[in-house]
């Protein structure tokens, strides 16, 4: 006779056919049924239960709101528009009083009303005429040249606006060139717009240079890769973050290798997912808490009981210890915390289930979860890699990647000085305008903020 709790719940066979079964179809059964549960939840994972980006959610899916509860308000700091250097003062005076007076005695200034314009853009155009003439001497025709800082025919601001609009902006050539059109009223060819594109690469190559070496010198980096698509063939974006600076790479590759061309001698503290290559790290890591929480949901949501009381327990579990990132725990409820992660762990850890993959994973790997309690300076999660790379995937999606070698360093070195301008609060254009002046003079740029960064 067949055991009757292996008869599934919710499956509609009467109870004497389900005896009646062969155990071989029986198996059958509970395989399958284990399958299509399986198959079911990959089904309704998106970026909150899994690993999945945002990016990929179904725009047609509504997430369920959630049951807030009532907190005390905060107050947010609000925006106020800052008063900029007036290049025009307007004093308005009263003209009269409700009573009729018009002499007004004592008047003082009470408020800035800032009013800014835009003025009418005329394009600085010069001429260089070319002469040549014939040597009195030797009769030898002799040509006047342009200098070479003007030979390209575009200037450094010029030059920065279309770098910036392309690079830091991420927009296409043919946006470019309608922009340029319509409101500087330059006419300019795709062509003429790609040759700038590539001399901006070759201008801040010594920036992207010194970003790489700001980034490898520094304590803590968090690590993240997506994939690029260059030429139709699949490669992969890396990027090397910290609090000062963003150091971009392209290479064929997901692999140890590419990871190892991309950190060089770094030998810090690295906040990572839990990629393999990331988990042989030799020195301290911090395993993102954010990927384990999302893994710990899509358990908890499961059908099947064992799998939704593991990943409700581990869910809790988790985002306590995530929260302790900016308030940390007193010793006793670090214990009692640590006692029920142990509890957890040996409940589940002999299970052939996905309950018993996710906790073994979490005891193999127990040494990278509180790193963040330990050194200053350490996320509990990754989240500030995703951020940074965030902007190189929308490009990835609207451009479909690059198509060439120069291409990619181009895409390398714009995302890097994009974005460690951004971390310092820097201006891009301004930094871009600085780049061009000082390759068109054959001049080394002040690369100053950059190697400073690596010394904070």
């Amino acid at each position: 006779m067949v055991d009757k709790s292996l008869l599934p719940e919710g499956l509609e066979i009467p109870l004497e056919d389900w005896q009646k079964t062969p155990p071989s179809v029986i198996r059958l059964i509970l395989h399958l049924i284990e399958r299509i549960e399986k198959l079911e939840a990959r089904l309704n994972q998106d970026s909150s239960n899994s690993n999945k980006p945002p990016s990929s959610d179904s725009p047609y899916k509504k997430k369920p709101e959630k049951k807030k509860k009532k907190k005390k308000r905060k107050s947010r700091q609000g925006y106020r528009q800052e008063l900029l250097e007036p290049t025009e003062i307007k004093p308005i005076l009263p003209k009269r009083c409700s009573c009729g007076c018009t002499e007004i005695n004592d008047q003082q200034p009470y408020y800035t009303n800032q009013h800014i314009e835009l003025p009418e853009i005329v394009m600085q155009v010069a001429h260089y005429v070319l002469y040549k003439g014939r040597c009195r001497d030797c009769g030898k025709i002799v040509k006047g040249y342009v200098p070479k800082e003007y030979q390209t025919g575009y200037g450094p601001r010029l030059s920065a606006l279309i770098a910036e609009i392309g690079g830091i902006d991420g927009n296409s050539r043919e946006t470019i060139q309608t922009f340029l059109a319509s409101v500087l009223g330059v006419p300019i060819s795709q062509g003429a717009i790609q040759k700038v594109i590539d001399r901006a690469s070759r201008a801040i190559e010594p920036h992207y240079e010194a970003i790489k070496q700001a980034a490898r010198a520094a304590k803590i980096n968090h690590l993240d890769e997506t994939p690029w698509h260059d030429g139709g063939k699949l490669n992969w974006l890396w990027v090397m973050a910290n609090t000062a600076v963003a150091f971009f790479m392209i290479h064929p590759n997901r692999s140890r290798e590419a990871f190892e061309s991309l950190i060089g001698a770094w030998a810090g503290i690295l906040v990572s997912d839990n990629y393999a290559v990331y988990q042989k790290w030799a020195n301290l890591r911090q395993n993102c808490l954010a990927h384990l929480i999302r893994r710990a949901k899509g358990l908890a949501e499961r059908a099947d009981p064992e799998l939704s009381r593991c990943g409700t327990w581990a869910h809790k579990e988790l985002k306590l210890l995530c929260s302790w990132g900016k308030d940390p725990p007193a010793m006793a409820e670090w214990r009692t915390f640590y006692a029920r992660l142990c509890r957890l762990i040996a409940l589940y850890r002999d299970s052939k289930s996905e309950a018993g993959t996710f906790v073994r994973s979490i005891e193999e790997h127990m040494d990278s979860l509180f790193t963040f309690l330990l050194e200053e300076g350490v996320e509990p999660t990754n989240n500030f890699a995703e951020r940074i790379i965030r902007f190189a995937v929308l490009w990835r999606k609207r451009s479909q990647g690059t198509n060439s070698e120069k291409g990619c360093r181009w895409v390398e070195r714009i995302l890097s000085l994009r974005q460690t301008c951004r971390l310092q609060g820097r201006s891009t254009f301004n930094t871009l305008v600085d780049a061009f002046t000082c390759y068109f003079k054959e001049q080394e740029p002040n690369l100053t903020w950059i190697r400073q960064a690596a010394q904070q």
